[in-house]
């Protein structure tokens, strides 16, 4: 474990492998039977009888539910201009404002496409399930458990705590924090490179919760990549590559397990600049190392 220009202590935006995150959380759930796999978000998130009611946590936990990437009412071309000259947060709905969006949603054909309008809705399904709040269920069922003390969701930029990292783009320009109550499950949690460490480490050994949630279930961009809970897995030069990467405007990262060879890479930085390729690359090596070689063509 290294760290260069901030504390193994200070706290990043991990982005979307947040999704992660809540897919181990959607697992543990299940594990508890505090739903199944049928559960819909009308019997867990006061939607009424709206098309998005009937939507099913399973399908949101495999990008599959037929809902849009982001709510059709977000503005999106507008947050996206703000983002790129001002260097704001475009996300920061409350709860409240989510579910309004869900009951104006109309999901389309269940097909594979990344959503992190329906991430956002899986998170705080699962939490109103175990009668809490997403960031509840996070500190009670993951952060706790496991000793992450650095791991937390806050809601908005007053909430980030002393050893939170600025974010800058890769101009260099200073972004704001993306926080958001609604936002939490999809993007919106904090992490130290610690505390990530101690994360994939319980998740080599076995004993994380939800562990399940890496297990690939469905096709996702056709054979060669699947995805069980969130959780990617793809062939790697003949490596089974568990992973999720993430980004926010002022923030990259990326996490990934060679599980039979015992190895992962996580890495945390604090500008948007991409860092896919050397997780890729430092697993592969680190793998070499630690486990067997990928069998001969």
């Amino acid at each position: 474990m290294a760290s260069h220009g901030a504390s193994l202590a200070a706290d990043f935006e991990i982005g979307s492998v947040s999704k992660g995150i809540t897919g181990l959380l959607y697992a543990d759930a299940l594990g508890r039977g505090e739903l199944s796999p049928g559960t819909t978000l009308g019997q867990r998130l006061p939607l009424g009888d709206c098309p998005a009611a009937g939507v099913t946590l399973a399908s949101l936990s495999r990008h599959s539910s037929g809902l849009p990437r982001l709510p059709r009412q977000a503005g999106t071309l507008r947050r996206t201009l703000e983002l790129m000259l001002r260097g704001t947060n475009p996300y920061g709905e409350t709860l409240a404002e989510l579910l309004e969006q869900a009951r104006s949603a109309r999901p389309g054909a269940p097909r594979p496409r990344y959503s992190n309008f329906g991430f956002e809705l899986l998170g705080h399904a699962v939490a109103a399930g175990a009668g809490l709040n997403f960031r509840e269920l996070l500190q009670q069922r993951l952060a706790r458990p496991l000793g992450l003390g650095s791991t937390y969701a806050p809601a908005t930029p007053a909430e980030a705590r002393p050893t939170a990292v600025t974010g800058r783009s890769r101009s260099g320009k200073v972004m704001q924090p993306w926080t958001g109550e609604a936002l939490a499950p999809a993007g919106g949690i904090r992490a130290s490179i610690s505390d990530m460490a101690r994360l994939v480490q319980a998740l080599l050994d076995g004993w994380a919760p939800g562990l399940a949630a890496l297990d690939p279930v469905a096709n996702f961009a056709g054979p060669a990549a699947r995805i069980g809970a969130g959780w990617m897995t793809l062939d790697a030069k003949g490596r089974e590559v568990t992973w999720h990467n993430g980004g926010t405007g002022g923030f990259r990262s990326w996490v990934g397990l060679d599980r039979k060879a015992g190895a992962a890479v996580v890495l945390l930085t604090a500008t948007a600049a991409p860092v896919d390729r050397h997780g890729f690359r430092l697993l592969a090596e680190i793998a070499d190392v630690t486990g067997t070689s990928p069998p001969a063509p």
